[in-house]
């Protein structure tokens, strides 16, 4: 810990906040405060923000090359220091190094994908139907971002929002997730290793998030919101978003079904589950939340699921073996808590796990829940945690409906081994992304976002810089 930056960083130097303010990072595996860093306020927020202003044209201008190189660095830097960074990671937010491994390579590849697309922004050019002018099409960056993300992937939403806006030639103010603020400050330090010129990149680290982002929002010189977090955080930000009509892009709050047809492979369903409950603790946008089971095979499905997930070794996650680290806060679990316990009051029943166990730390047992009723609070919560809730279902439409019963539409998950029955579910869900027949959906070269109140826009792929970059249109008369 002792390398870890814990200043901000504004205009490519480390700071300290303003008015001296310094909050705790606990390691949720024990409780203990791991260290303090910068507590950012307003002055801190008007610092950063003219930094990211004054670099904006200069970096605009810079070659696409250039900007390729750099994210390219930072990627080998990240993979160099992949254990470094995953125990960085295991610390502050608690998923096992394994994991942490993952999503260290996970967060690396974005800067690799987008130093790719960094050389390919084109525009067109072609006379208009009226045959009097020539139509110049160019792509130029939106201007300076206002990047919010949360504590659940503290590298990988980092760079998945960094990444393309250093292709597009944006500057940023990144504001990570107070729980996990030294993974962003670590990312900060590669960068600017990596060669990223002074006030591209800027980082304040809040517990005043209010103070930081509003007046941002509202101000006028920041262009664009990417915001990766819940819901009701995403309306706010929206409304504040209106007034100076800042460009957003949102990935929000997801309450994931997962479809058990009938005709399933058993072995790739349980899988499947495994994966998509079980990565980051369920703490993740992509969880599983609604198991839909075909009354024919339930029983074994909750049979065989129960098994796994009770196998599973829940402790801190920097202890060799363990497979399940610790939520992230006393908060998270005891939702957790609150929302199984009302499944079970409403007639569910534990066929592993469900209870807290005693000790230090944040930790939930693996758990799965079968006869869930349908008015179960944790129908139209996101668990945010491991919690496998079954319900059964004996027809197609009747699935679908209910899986579509929800004002959110990140991820669907569908197992069937019929390809026509495969396409026809998938196309009728009301959900930006399907894994079918897989629990893992997530790719640097995918598109990644939801429909409906679980966002607007797209993350990744080849349309992810499209997020930061704006057209203009140039009129050339025809002589």
């Amino acid at each position: 810990m002792t390398d870890t930056p814990t200043q901000l960083f504004i205009g490519g130097a480390w700071v300290d906040a303003a008015d001296g303010a310094t909050m705790p990072v606990d390691d949720p595996a024990t409780g203990e405060i791991l260290c303090h860093v910068a507590d950012a306020g307003a002055k801190d927020a008007q610092r950063a923000e003219e930094a990211a202003v004054q670099a904006q044209e200069e970096w605009a201008r810079t070659a696409p090359r250039v900007r390729s190189e750099i994210l390219r660095r930072a990627y080998e830097i990240i993979v160099e220091r992949t254990d470094e960074l995953a125990h960085l990671m295991t610390a502050e937010m608690g998923k096992p190094l394994a994991e942490a491994r993952g999503e260290v390579a996970y967060a690396a590849e974005f800067f690799r994908w987008f130093s790719e697309e960094a050389v390919r922004i084109e525009g067109g050019h072609g006379v208009l139907p009226d045959g009097r002018n020539r139509m110049l099409l160019s792509r130029r960056p939106v201007g300076p971002c206002l990047l919010i993300t949360p504590w659940n992937f503290p590298l990988a939403m980092g760079t998945r929002k960094i990444g393309p806006a250093i292709a597009a030639g944006c500057t940023m103010i990144l504001k990570p997730a107070p729980q996990t603020p030294l993974s962003s400050l670590a990312l900060a330090a590669i960068l600017k290793e990596a060669g990223l010129p002074d006030g591209v990149l800027n980082v304040v680290t809040t517990s005043r998030a209010g103070q930081v982002c509003e007046p941002l929002l509202r101000g006028g010189r920041i262009r664009k919101l990417s915001f990766t977090g819940s819901t009701n955080v995403g309306r706010l930000l929206l409304a504040q978003s209106a007034e100076a009509v800042v460009r957003t892009s949102m990935e929000l709050g997801g309450n994931a079904p997962f479809i058990v047809l009938e005709d399933a492979d058993l072995d790739k369903a349980v899988d499947g589950a495994m994966v998509a409950k079980m990565r980051n603790m369920g703490e993740a946008c992509t969880a599983a939340n609604r198991f839909f089971v075909h009354s024919s095979v339930v029983e074994e499905f909750g049979r065989r699921l129960a098994e796994r997930m009770g196998a599973l070794v829940v402790g801190p996650g920097t202890r060799n073996g363990v497979d399940v680290g610790p939520l992230i806060d006393r908060v998270g679990r005891a939702k957790v808590e609150e929302l199984v316990a009302d499944a079970v009051e409403r007639g569910a029943r534990v066929l592993v796990g469900g209870r807290t166990p005693e000790g230090p730390g944040c930790f939930y047992p693996p758990t799965v829940l079968t006869d869930v009723a349908s008015d179960s609070r944790l129908m139209d919560t996101e668990i945010f945690g491991p919690v496998a809730a079954i319900l059964t279902f004996d027809d197609e439409d009747e699935v679908i409906r209910r899986a579509n019963d929800t004002p959110w539409g990140l991820v669907g998950y569908v197992f069937t081994e019929g390809l026509d029955r495969a396409l026809r579910v998938s196309e009728r869900l009301e959900v930006g992304m399907v894994g079918l027949n897989t629990g893992l959906v997530s790719n640097p070269a995918a598109p990644f976002g939801g429909v409906k109140q679980s966002g607007l826009g797209r993350e990744g792929g080849r349309v992810g810089i499209d997020e930061f970059l704006e057209y203009q249109y140039v009129a050339v008369p025809v002589r």
